[in-house]
């Protein structure tokens, strides 16, 4: 029995949204699920273990189902992974079109529906009919889907926020210097403590942005314990005020500068008959040696 979908981007979280959809679809997970050594699942093998994306790990945990990842070059276990895509590109997909993705989706559905009559080449039954009676051995479904949104891990500053993508998040005062978990799905960005949810926010197109929110600010203001280790109070003030360290400067300075005195140029003034200022039109202009010395150097 087949289940397959198209997305427009194969990321961890989409990739694993497809697993979730197609339990639903199937009634059910298998025990175990094989891969291709795809960067989505895979990361290496290390002491003869085989280690996967911590995305895939906690959608097995949630599920139930043990991954398997097919050995490199060794086309008889991969055949069972690419078959398919085989069986979907050259029955559906060469010559179909489509107007979107919803579309092309609805119409995969009908077609496996359809597929789902004929008779298998390898067991000789029709695919539906033997699946009905596989499908009771299929673990059940849990209550509740898994998160499975991207997981991203940072470290509270001083300024009290972490940056996502170009963009600076505030989180409560006291989580300053701890590590929280950031869980991006789309648009939307949840950060934890723990298991404990602090808040949610909308992300904002482009980057440079602060995205806040007002109760944190007021509990940062409230914190009387956390402002008196910052603040000192002086006398009956109505507010606090911040503790100036007193200083005392030396009568004579640690480190004596000898300042050679600058040589000043005597200014020149010239008497001349009230005349002349009327040939020059009112203007009086002063010219001192120094000035004529620059202009001439």
């Amino acid at each position: 029995m087949l289940y397959a979908e198209f997305l427009e981007r194969c990321t961890l979280p989409s990739f694993l949204d497809a697993h979730q959809r197609a339990f639903f679809a199937l009634g059910g997970t298998p025990f175990e699920l094989l891969y291709d050594r795809m960067r989505n699942v895979f990361l290496r093998q290390k002491d003869g273990k085989t280690e996967f994306t911590q995305g895939l790990v906690d959608l097995a945990l949630h599920y139930g189902f043990t991954p398997r990842v097919a050995p490199a070059y060794a086309p008889w276990v991969k055949g069972k992974v690419e078959r398919p895509f085989d069986f979907i590109r050259e029955g559906f997909w060469r010559g179909y079109r489509f107007e979107d993705l919803a579309q092309a989706n609805r119409d995969l559905t009908a077609w496996l529906a359809e597929k789902s009559a004929r008779i298998h080449g390898t067991t000789n039954e029709r695919v539906d009919l033997r699946f009905a009676r596989e499908k009771p051995s299929l673990l059940g479904l849990p209550p509740a889907a898994c998160d499975v949104s991207e997981r991203l891990t940072r470290e509270v500053r001083k300024d009290c926020t972490i940056r996502v993508e170009g963009n600076s998040y505030v989180v409560e005062h006291p989580l300053v210097g701890e590590k929280v978990i950031a869980r991006k799905r789309e648009e939307t960005l949840r950060i934890y403590h723990d298991d404990r949810l602090i808040v949610t926010y909308a992300m904002p197109e482009g980057k440079g942005h602060l995205v806040q929110d007002e109760r944190f600010y007021q509990a940062l203001l409230a914190d009387e314990e956390m402002t008196a280790r910052k603040y000192a109070a002086r006398g009956p003030s109505k507010g606090r005020a911040r503790t100036i360290k007193g200083t005392i400067s030396p009568s004579t300075p640690r480190y004596p500068i000898d300042v050679e005195p600058r040589e000043r140029y005597p200014i020149e003034v010239e008497t001349r008959d009230l005349s002349v200022y009327d040939q020059l039109g009112g203007a009086v202009a002063y010219e001192s040696a120094y000035e004529r010395e620059v202009e001439y150097a």
